[in-house]
């Protein structure tokens, strides 16, 4: 009995050291250097900065990267929200990400970005886009925020937000930057200088040069939509929108026209 034991103990030894040799020549072979690196998916960022994050070196030997370590690098990048990495025999290396898609800036005394499902992301810099709508009026409980930035930000007093029912405010605010992703919305989102909400009211949208305010109040935003753009239509033919300073559709079944006096 002792010596099979012994034996097997011996066989399962040679068979460890048969894989820590075999393990060894795989990873450093020159045949399954990487010979190339596929990304795609990348919009905000090089190529070169994707890699820059990845921490991956020219001709790397694909066996010896850790693709749940190169993951969680693309992954810890804010501006990404998933990111996928294979090894394709041979030689070659292939990365799939998926960036955030910011649609406003949400102003809190910080401004955050928020993505189009709704959740702040990361704390908006200099280097993000500027050019988007920002919404004034909203809470801090009304946001969501990614799981992955809630985990960063724990620590952070100001980023302890609640994760909870979304309020009225924060789906009147959404709704009207999804119609502003419409490719033929009357209010497209690259137009909105600012949303602001009025817990009571509801929203005000400032866009364009020669209307101060459009006031859409809370719900049936598609309708209301579609009477500015007939709204706003007449008012150039007879009026070139000189002097406009507002237009109220808080009530779906009257317009406020308001001129400059």
């Amino acid at each position: 009995m002792f010596f099979k034991a012994a034996a097997g103990l011996a066989v399962l030894c040679i068979m460890s050291t048969g894989f820590v040799l075999i393990y060894d020549f795989i990873t450093q072979c020159d045949y399954f250097n990487a010979k190339s690196l596929t990304i795609t998916g990348n919009h905000m960022f090089s190529d070169k900065q994707i890699i820059s994050q990845t921490d991956l070196k020219k001709g790397v030997n694909i066996f010896s990267v850790n693709l749940s370590t190169v993951q969680k690098r693309l992954q810890a990048h804010p501006w990404i929200e998933e990111a996928e990495i294979s090894r394709e025999l041979p030689s070659a290396i292939t990365i799939r990400i998926k960036e955030h898609e910011a649609v406003a800036i949400v102003d809190f005394g910080r401004r955050f970005l928020i993505n189009n499902k709704g959740e702040i992301f990361k704390e908006w810099s200099s280097g993000d886009p500027g050019i988007l709508p920002v919404i004034n009026g909203l809470r801090y409980s009304d946001i969501s925020i990614t799981p992955k930035l809630r985990s960063h930000g724990s620590g952070k007093s100001n980023m302890a937000l609640y994760m909870k029912e979304r309020s009225n405010p924060f789906n009147a605010v959404m709704d009207v930057l999804r119609l502003g992703q419409r490719a033929e919305s009357v209010l497209p989102n690259k137009l909105i200088s600012k949303i602001m909400v009025d817990r009571e009211i509801g929203i005000t949208i400032y866009a364009f040069s020669k209307i101060k305010e459009i006031k859409l109040g809370y719900e049936n935003y598609a309708d209301k939509y579609d009477l500015l753009k007939k709204v706003l239509l007449y008012i150039k033919n007879i009026n070139n929108f000189q002097d406009l300073v507002s237009i109220d559709l808080n009530n779906f079944n009257r317009v406020v026209v308001n001129l400059a006096r």
